[in-house]
């Protein structure tokens, strides 16, 4: 299902904390339009008449060139042309670099019930603000079970059935020194085609639920240092109960992955029995994972090893042969 955002959302979000200060000029009627576009659109040719191409789902631009343009128009001209652009229902106008729009464009916008919005920031950096802080908004999104690490900079999802020590390894791993980003709820988002990000919900933030100790505020315990708004997740842990009749990978050649919205992110599984320390080996596995990234493969440099030594020796079969008749047959 697309995602959209109301104007009067990216009024009240984030936009002023990324440097981007939006006031409201006109069109207040409509300040429950939808965006459900990222992307912004700048064409300064649907005032001169070719208006087909604009998008009803997009913000719409106006920056210098647009402005001059309307000035160099006479009253008449402007509402004609603004009366064309706005019957393409867009969301609302945006005016950058902090110019001052002419009143047919004041009217134009309380007339049609377009939201008319100015911001201080230069037309380029303003495009790209929003289109930033669009792109987080409508990301495809999903809420898992879990807790989500950062560990020395890797973001690792902790997923499991419920009761199979989640938190507990968490809390483990906040003692070693490793950040919370979220526990028991994880929301996490898709941005662009590669990237995963994940956050916590507003109300449950820094908090964590531990069986015997029930809710804890792990900002409050172990300070700012301890905790992370948000992070890149980037290996999956799945803890599940021992089961002494499968069979487990040992070497680690295998090549496991979890789906998150249509992304394929690392996985591990890791069997949970009396007498492990899940908070070290989850450690371990991302400091492995690390390694891996830089092209460094424990396992498969062993198996590697192991393989060029087996070609050896059928290259050279009768070596032994000859190293134990030099000892008499004896080795």
């Amino acid at each position: 299902m697309n995602r959209s955002v109301t104007v009067g959302s990216l009024l009240k979000g984030r936009a002023e904390v990324i440097g981007l200060p939006l006031e409201m000029l006109g069109g207040a009627a409509g300040i429950e339009r939808t965006i459900s576009s990222p992307h912004i659109q700048k064409t300064g040719l649907a005032l001169a008449g070719f208006d087909a191409y604009l998008q009803p789902s997009r913000i719409l631009v106006f920056g210098e060139s647009e402005v001059r343009y309307l000035e160099s128009l006479d009253a008449t001209q402007r509402m004609h042309v603004l009366a064309a652009a706005f019957s393409h229902d867009i969301p609302c106008v945006l005016i950058t670099g902090g110019w001052t729009p002419p009143v047919e464009l004041l009217a134009a916008s309380d007339r049609y019930h377009v939201p008319l919005l100015r911001t201080s920031v230069k037309t380029p950096v303003a495009i790209a603000k929003v289109a930033s802080l669009l792109d987080d908004e409508l990301a495809e999104r999903v809420v898992i079970h879990g807790v989500l690490m950062d560990m020395l900079g890797l973001g690792v999802l902790i997923i499991g059935e419920s009761g199979i020590g989640k938190s507990e390894c968490a809390l483990d791993l906040v003692v070693r020194g490793h950040r919370l980003v979220a526990d028991d709820t994880v929301e996490v988002r898709r941005r662009r085609e590669t990237t995963l990000i994940g956050t916590c919900p507003e109300l449950t933030r820094h908090h964590m639920e531990v069986r015997g100790l029930g809710l804890i505020n792990i900002r409050d315990l172990f300070g700012v240092a301890a905790i992370r708004a948000s992070k890149r997740v980037e290996l999956v842990v799945q803890l599940e109960r021992w089961d002494p009749h499968r069979e487990y990978d040992r070497l680690g050649l295998e090549e496991n992955r979890y789906d998150i919205l249509g992304l394929k992110v690392p996985l591990i599984r890791m069997p949970v029995a009396p007498g492990r320390s899940l908070a070290v080996l989850v450690e371990v596995a991302a400091r492995n994972q690390l390694l891996r990234a830089r092209g460094l493969n424990a396992a498969r440099d062993l198996a590697e090893r192991l393989e060029q030594t087996l070609r050896e020796k059928d290259v050279h079969p009768d070596v032994d042969a000859e190293d134990d008749l030099e000892h008499g047959g004896h080795v």
